[in-house]
C-alpha cells in the first residue's frame, strides 16, 4: 500500500475522490428519521465581542471525517489538548446569534462551558440521547434529567 501525505486544505479533494457514487439509505430509528442534530443550552455563555451572551447552540452528531480532521491540525500536532476545541468546533452548527462558529470562538468559552459541550458530544455520539439517571441527594429518589433542557433548577 503506498502512502501520500496530504495537507489540511486538501482534505476535501481527498474525500471526493473516496465518495461513493450512489447515495446510501437512510437509517432510521423506532421513531422514524435518525435525529442528527441536537439542542443544548451552556450553563453560562459565550460572550462575544459586542458583549452579548449565547446560551443555546445546536450540534451535530460527528462524522468520522470530523473525528479524523482534528489529527492531522497543526495546531492540535503542536498541543494535543486542543483537539477538542477544533472537534467542537466543526460539530457545533448553531449558537446563538453567532454567524459562523469556528475554533477561535470556542477558545473563548469558558472552561464550564467546553466541559459540557464535551460532555453533551460524548453522550449524543456515543449513547445517542441527552438524558442523564441522577437521585436526589435528600430523598434517594431516582430520575432523568434532560441535558439539553433549561438552566439549572428550571423545569
Amino acid at each position: 500500500m503506498r502512502r501520500r501525505t496530504i495537507a489540511l486544505d486538501q482534505l476535501d479533494e481527498l474525500v471526493d475522490e473516496t465518495k461513493p457514487q450512489q447515495e446510501p439509505a437512510r437509517a432510521a430509528t423506532a421513531g422514524g428519521a435518525l435525529r442528527t442534530v441536537f439542542d443544548f443550552e451552556l450553563p453560562r455563555g459565550y460572550v462575544d465581542s459586542d458583549g452579548a451572551v449565547h446560551r443555546r447552540g445546536k450540534m451535530r452528531l460527528a462524522t468520522a471525517r470530523d473525528e479524523l480532521r482534528p489529527q492531522i491540525d497543526l495546531r492540535v500536532k503542536e498541543n494535543p489538548g486542543y483537539l477538542s476545541v477544533v472537534l467542537l468546533s466543526q460539530v457545533i452548527v448553531e449558537l446563538g446569534g453567532v454567524a459562523d462558529v469556528h475554533a477561535g470562538v470556542v477558545e473563548q468559552m469558558y472552561a464550564t462551558d467546553i466541559a459540557f459541550l464535551q460532555d453533551f458530544y460524548r453522550r449524543i455520539n456515543s449513547e445517542g440521547h441527552t438524558r442523564a439517571g441522577v437521585s436526589c441527594p435528600s430523598c434517594g429518589t431516582a430520575f432523568e434529567v434532560d441535558l439539553a433542557g433549561g438552566r439549572l433548577g428550571e423545569w
